[in-house]
């Protein structure tokens, strides 16, 4: 059971529209919404279930009526004290989200009827959700409050959820008192109490360190030893408690965390398997949401006796959420226990492993924590789920590098019957894959094929891809190689064109790719990489490779001024540039971002850029070059990328996909991001995208919404030109460029 507190999800004033109820039960996906009057009180309870029998029994549907005129307006509900046994009873097939009031009938709280995840303030532990890292300071600030608080930050800085301390009545909690309490203990307890009496924070002290730990950030954990600190822990407000090894078998301090209703992370270390069964009996009979966490007691547990393995056992016994803490050397063996479901991890935290204590010993120090963090986050990414696998963004790129694809093997006329002797396997993959051929052979032609010809799945249909005529507000081109524009032309009426350069096209005498003037615009997208395995880099702290960029780019310049004399409508051509910024293995601290960008403007300086405008493309923060993934760090973030067009002058060319990319990764509103940097925008590549690296995703298959995209360009940039930027949109004669278009029409 959860009983969650905050009640912005859950609740809707009765005056409410009933769209506005609806909305919160859509983004909740509780399928419940309760209504307050404007003091609080419980006054009904809206379900999915409500609203369709409430439409049923009208022919017209208002959805401006109040919310409680559809609402139960005699929902269960709970007292806030009602003990938690109690509240189970109260959960029915139909009813798992109970509302719980207080002596006025306020609403102050949910419990929702969910054992498989806890939350712990804004953190959600769970199937689906991030691990839980929790970097366990314990008594490791050595009675210090100053040196507690240092701690703190440096957990939260190292990316660590959660601190956790321990809290101890010294006088309740031990069976002698007084000065003689160790003296009269065996070496080990006596060597315990020793360190205890004087390291330990009592209860205001420790709140304290609670406060700043609001104040950076991070969530801040207590394992109570005693009654007296499971009374001061939940008086505070702790959103979990979390129970040591030593006391899983203490049933009076279980039974009173429980009682408290605050989620508890319990350690089975240095217990029996009937010892953990028997505390979960208890605590399945209190109601409380809890999570188990596999435990070697010995500091340092010796890897032999770690035995991850029994993580799995724990998850069947406890049916709850399960994780791992650790007393071994390093941080590897989180690793695996995150591999083999662990949510939760907690790691002993020090800043000097040679301080007094045994707890310093097992500790990780702060680049430590950090790296561990960093690796079990990319180890959450890897392990993906168990969805039906698809082919990623990368794999796409060198699947069509590397595989292999269906082409003719000879010349196909029109509606000639395709016969074995006329398709051969060749690569590269741009067009079907051979276990296609039987679909194919015995079909009639849709179109006519050269030799060498690819097919595509056009070609499995019953009609030929073709493009159209097409109107926009706003000038729109198409996106072509030196190779395919005229057949691309030939379908359509763009006013430009953007040519797509690798680096050997800078070689090609242009006098053999044009042979007369065109009655259009151009645009240029210069290439990345260049000869040598040069990629494009003015960000560069290297002046070698600075120096080089800039040539390589000079060059695209310099091409560019001289493809206007087959191009006499062309004014200024935009040239499209990526320039650099890019690291191989992890993306730099922001504030390293600033050096970077002033080599960029240095550089861009010193280009002769007479008769063209350069503009300086979004990117994204995972790009995929050439079929491997690097990290991006300039013009990603729209802020910094919005600052940089401000303060230099030069224009963008804003990708839509990059930037909705970018927006996810950093988490900032796409919508801002738009209205941050299309006033600074020249020129636009119009395309969908999906998560942090799904680029190039055609129109209406990802999770832009172009509807309110249109609106903001419209008034931010409404000038500007673009393209439909579709990966492998050239392929098949423009097929996906004429699909996008299509999709665009309705709204620009």
């Amino acid at each position: 059971m959860i009983i969650e507190r905050n009640l912005a999800a859950f609740v809707v004033y009765s005056e409410d529209p009933l769209l506005r109820a609806l909305e919160k039960i859509s983004a909740n996906k509780a399928r419940i919404i309760f209504c307050v009057s404007e003091h609080g009180m419980l006054e009904g309870a809206l379900t999915d279930g409500d609203f369709r029998r409430w439409i049923a029994d009208r022919g017209a549907v208002d959805l401006d009526v109040r919310s409680l005129e559809v609402a139960n307006q005699n929902p269960t509900s709970a007292h806030v004290t009602t003990p938690q046994e109690d509240l189970q009873a109260l959960f029915q097939p139909q009813i798992d989200h109970l509302p719980l009031v207080d002596d006025r009938g306020r609403v102050v709280a949910v419990a929702i009827n969910r054992s498989g995840e806890l939350r712990i303030g804004p953190l959600t532990v769970g199937p689906g959700s991030r691990a839980l890292l929790i970097a366990e300071i314990g008594i490791n600030h050595n009675g210090s409050v100053p040196l507690a608080k240092r701690l703190v930050d440096e957990a939260a800085a190292a990316g660590a959820d959660c601190v956790k301390f321990q809290l101890r009545d010294m006088a309740s909690l031990y069976r002698r008192s007084g000065d003689q309490v160790s003296a009269q203990e065996d070496l080990g307890p006596q060597y315990t109490l020793d360190l205890l009496s004087r390291f330990s924070l009592d209860a205001e002290q420790l709140f304290e360190v609670f406060d700043h730990c609001a104040k950076s950030g991070i969530v801040a954990l207590c394992t109570p030893w005693d009654l007296a600190s499971v009374e001061a822990l939940h008086r505070y407000g702790v959103p979990a408690m979390k129970i040591a090894s030593a006391d899983l078998t203490n049933h009076p301090l279980l039974t009173a965390a429980a009682a408290t209703g605050i989620p508890l992370i319990m350690s089975t270390g240095m217990s029996t398997e009937a010892e953990i069964q028997e505390s979960v009996r208890l605590l399945r009979g209190t109601g409380t949401a809890f999570a188990l966490l596999h435990c070697n007691s010995t500091y340092p547990a010796p890897f032999k006796d770690v035995n991850l393995t029994y993580l799995d056992r724990l998850a069947e016994i406890g049916q709850c959420p399960v994780g791992y803490s650790g007393h071994e050397r390093g941080f590897h063996v989180p690793l695996a226990a995150i591999a083999r479901g662990a949510k939760i991890i907690e790691k002993h935290f020090t800043l000097d492993r040679e301080m007094e204590g045994n707890d310093h010993k097992v500790s990780l120090l702060p680049e430590e924590f950090a790296e561990m963090v960093r690796r079990i986050r990319e180890l959450e990414e890897a392990l993906g789920s168990p969805e039906p696998r698809v082919v990623s963004t990368g794999e796409m790129m060198n699947r069509i590098n590397l595989a292999k694809s269906l082409v003719a093997a000879r010349r196909i006329e029109l509606g000639e019957v395709i016969a074995d002797d006329a398709v051969s396997v060749k690569s590269p993959g741009r067009g079907l894959q051979p276990n296609a051929l039987p679909r194919l052979l015995g079909r009639r032609a849709l179109r006519s094929f050269d030799s060498g010809d690819f097919f595509y799945a056009t070609d499995l249909g019953d009609q030929a891809s073709r493009g159209g005529k097409y109107k926009f507000g706003r000038p729109w081109g198409l996106p072509v190689r030196y190779h395919d524009f005229r057949p691309l032309l030939a379908e359509s009426n763009p006013d430009f064109l953007e040519f797509h350069l690798s680096y050997k096209d800078l070689e090609v005498d242009l006098a053999s790719v044009f042979d007369d003037k065109l009655d259009l615009s151009f645009a240029v997208h210069s290439p990345e990489l260049f000869s040598g395995d040069h990629l494009m880099n003015l960000a560069s702290d290297d002046v070698d490779v600075r120096t080089r960029s800039i040539a390589d780019l000079q060059n695209v310049i310099d091409l560019t001024r001289s493809m206007r004399k087959w191009f006499p409508k062309a004014d200024d051509p935009v040239i499209i540039a990526n320039l650099g910024g890019f690291t191989k293995n992890a993306h730099v601290p922001p504030n390293h971002r600033a050096a970077m960008y002033e080599r960029v403007a240095e550089d861009l300086a010193r280009l002769d850029v007479d008769g063209v405008r350069l503009c300086p493309q979004t990117l994204p923060p995972f790009p995929w070059l050439f079929g491997g993934q690097l990290f991006h760090n300039l013009f990603m973030d729209a802020e910094d990328t919005a600052d940089f067009a401000r303060n230099t002058g030069w224009r963008l060319c804003l990708d839509i996909s990059h930037t909705k990319l970018a927006s996810t990764f950093t988490g900032r509103s796409f919508s801002e991001a738009i209205d941050m940097l299309a006033p600074y925008t020249d020129h636009l590549h119009i395309v969908d995208a999906t998560g942090v690296d799904g680029e190039g995703v055609q129109i209406g298959e990802g999770e832009v919404d172009f509807a309110h995209l249109a609106q903001q360009l419209a008034k931010h940039a409404p000038a500007a030109s673009f393209i439909p930027e579709i990966w492998q949109g050239h392929v098949n004669d423009g097929e996906g460029f004429w699909l996008a278009l299509q999709r665009l029409e309705q709204w620009f």
